[in-house]
């Protein structure tokens, strides 16, 4: 018999992949209004970023992978850069999960914040050194800011809607994530 808390995190997991790719799916629709307009939030890293600090069992490494290894290939971005460095700052987050969670809120929005940032920043970089075209560093940061300020909505929905909440001390040691 499958245990519940395995039925429960694969359906999570699916979960994650439907919000991913509903995100991505609004995100390609053609609803520009003119020009000059504000950059729409990355929900699929906030979501990522949320969900690893409550449930790391919920976006496992691969998983997080391919869905922003899609975001690459739909937003014609080169194909897995984003995706590497969003996995390796889901994994990094994922290493803090048994501090974060008696951290308050406005820790974990800071430590995510600089964290986004960071990632902006790199992803810079990148393109740079090996002179890929990108857009203006400012239209990039304003992405950042409306992640950011979608962050605390991305983490009530999460919590109150669909119940992926910070795992208590005695759930760690019961399904073994203890650190």
């Amino acid at each position: 018999m499958v245990e519940p808390w395995v039925v429960r995190q694969w359906m999570y997991r699916g979960g994650f992949v439907l919000i991913c790719m509903t995100a991505l799916f609004f995100c390609i629709l053609p609803l520009e209004v003119g020009a000059g307009r504000w950059p729409g939030p990355d929900l699929m890293l906030a979501f990522a970023f949320t969900w690893v600090l409550r449930r790391p069992a919920y976006v496992p490494m691969l998983l997080v992978g391919l869905t922003f290894l899609m975001g690459d290939f739909i937003f014609m971005r080169p194909p897995g850069l984003w995706a590497a460095l969003c996995v390796v700052a889901v994994e990094f987050l994922r290493g803090r999960e048994g501090m974060s969670r008696d951290m308050p809120f406005l820790v974990e929005w800071a430590t995510v914040s600089v964290l986004m940032f960071g990632l902006a920043v790199v992803y810079r970089i990148c393109l740079g050194v090996f002179m890929v075209d990108h857009t203006s560093f400012g239209l990039v940061i304003l992405q950042q800011i409306s992640t950011l300020s979608v962050y605390p909505l991305v983490v009530v929905a999460s919590t109150f809607l669909m119940g992926v909440t910070k795992i208590s001390p005695a759930e760690a040691e019961q399904i073994g994530y203890a650190r």
